[in-house]
């Protein structure tokens, strides 16, 4: 079992890295905490997004939470939570005094049209990576495709979106 501290350091480094907001910690989560220290398995990475997904709230700081106290307790999950928020809020203390000079340089301009885009593909590789582990049959295809129809031509709220595929769920996967 992995110390506090380790925890801590882990989700620091994540609060660090994870730039563009809430989604894009996904991905960063995902390689610390299933691939390099093998704290949880894919599936139990792609549950803790589900329940994560159905709350409200920033899903970096849910996972954060989930994962800690999976792997250490209530201990863990403070410190993972704190090492995913304390950089960022840090960070914009620092950045907010000088932002208001600088929002309007073309450089600053430059570096945030670069990021933008490597978020988006941090995404898409997170749905690569997570996709084939998480959709094994024609029925969750069709949740999959009907989900992501609701939410891009109907507007679904995603909040809705989740509950009704967990009622889906539970009436047609049940066993």
């Amino acid at each position: 079992m992995p110390s506090w501290l380790n925890i801590l350091i882990v989700f620091t480094k994540i609060g660090l890295l994870g730039f563009g907001g809430g989604p894009s910690f996904i991905p960063l989560i995902q390689e610390e905490v299933v691939e390099n220290n093998g704290w949880l398995t894919t599936d139990e990475f792609v549950e803790a997004l589900a329940i994560g997904y159905t709350l409200p709230g920033p899903i970096a700081t849910k996972l954060a939470a989930y994962v800690g106290w999976k792997i250490s307790g209530t201990t863990g999950m403070v410190m993972g939570v704190l090492g995913t928020v304390c950089p960022s809020m840090f960070l914009m203390i620092l950045l907010m005094t000088f932002a208001i000079q600088f929002k309007d340089n073309p450089k600053m301009q430059g570096v945030l049209r670069g990021i933008k885009p490597a978020i988006v593909a941090m995404l898409a590789w997170t749905v690569w990576e997570i996709a084939p582990k998480s959709i094994h049959d024609i029925p969750q295809i069709l949740v999959c495709v009907v989900t992501f129809i609701a939410l891009v031509l109907w507007s679904m709220h995603p909040a809705w979106a989740i509950i009704v595929a967990g009622v889906v769920g539970l009436i047609f996967f049940s066993n």
